[in-house]
């Protein structure tokens, strides 16, 4: 009998011991001292372009790197934090609408995130001033294609479109192209700190756009080839373009709400393979074509123009 009753007070003991252990365990987690966490995990600010990048250098200090597009404020002295996102409840000295100066020699500014548990860590931003690089005018200089069917075996070429006249018209083709005018204004920065604007394809002196029609040998025997689906990339006369920093591409938009989507290339040599290359002397824009293989017609311009175009070029100056 007393064995039995000992039983009973151990096992109430042990229930009530469990219960205190679980309420200690609630009281922690309730109060937050389990949690050290102060951490920056995103933060954007008003005019800047692309993302911050964010390193945590140790337990008290770290380091924030922004761009800010200095064309959009008069000066750096209030730059407005947009957004703010910290570790799971973490606070910070600053809140999304609050300003602050990077308008000193070292152009940086802090933050200081607290964990619950009292501990803090303080970032330091640094803003570098950033200026669309892409804004300007430019002159067309010329057409420049990669293209060709089974490039290990040779059937691929860079060429330049006004090295082969005769696959184009002689007053409308891609030569008409080489007089025409890009100016880009850039209008403003997306949430997600990308440039965006507007383009004007100016056809210059001669007032001509190419019509991009292929007249030239056709051994499939369907006559002349529209190829705008492939070469007219810049829209002609005004579109509006975005730029993705983070994809390192340009898109283009023309008024009937066509995408073209391209990258523009600084000066530089550019390896394709295959033994084949192509040298940017000052700036080009460039975009990937997807043509289809015709070994049949291999090694001939027809090939290269209409059938397997690979990438192609618009190469310019800047003003």
């Amino acid at each position: 009998m007393k064995k039995y009753i000992f039983q009973i007070l151990a096992g109430a003991c042990s229930v009530l011991a469990l219960q205190s252990c679980q309420k200690d365990l609630q009281d922690e987690l309730n109060d937050g001292k389990w949690n050290h966490e102060r951490q920056v995990i995103d933060i954007t600010f008003e005019n800047q372009v692309g993302k911050a990048t964010i390193e945590t250098i140790d337990a008290v200090s770290g380091d924030i790197d922004i761009a800010i597009n200095v064309n959009a404020v008069p000066d750096l002295s209030q730059i407005k934090l947009a957004a703010l996102q910290l570790s799971y409840q973490a606070t910070s000295d600053i809140k999304p609408g609050d300003a602050l100066n990077f308008e000193n020699p070292e152009r940086s500014a802090s933050i200081t995130v607290t964990a619950t548990t009292g501990e803090t860590r303080k970032y330091t931003i640094r803003a570098s001033e950033f200026s669309e690089t892409l804004e300007g005018v430019y002159d067309v200089e010329d057409l420049w294609l990669y293209g060709g069917t089974g490039a290990t075996y040779g059937g691929s070429a860079v060429m330049k479109f006004t090295a082969k006249s005769w696959c184009w018209n002689k007053t409308d083709g891609p030569a008409a192209e080489n007089d025409n005018v890009l100016t880009f204004v850039m209008t403003g920065v997306t949430d997600d700190g990308n440039t965006y604007g507007t383009c004007v394809n100016d056809p210059g002196p001669d007032g001509k756009y190419s019509d991009f029609i292929y007249v030239g040998n056709n051994p499939e025997g369907n006559g002349n080839v529209d190829l705008n689906h492939f070469y007219r990339q810049i829209p002609v006369g005004e579109s509006t373009w975005s730029r993705d920093y983070a994809a390192g591409t340009v898109t283009f938009t023309d008024k009937n709400g066509r995408k073209t989507t391209g990258a523009f290339v600084d000066a530089g040599t550019e390896d394709l393979g295959d033994g084949k290359s192509f040298t940017v002397e000052n700036n080009a824009f460039s975009f990937v074509l997807s043509g289809t293989d015709d070994w049949t017609n291999i090694y001939s311009d027809y090939d290269k123009f209409v059938k397997k175009p690979r990438k192609y070029w618009v190469t310019v100056k800047k003003r």
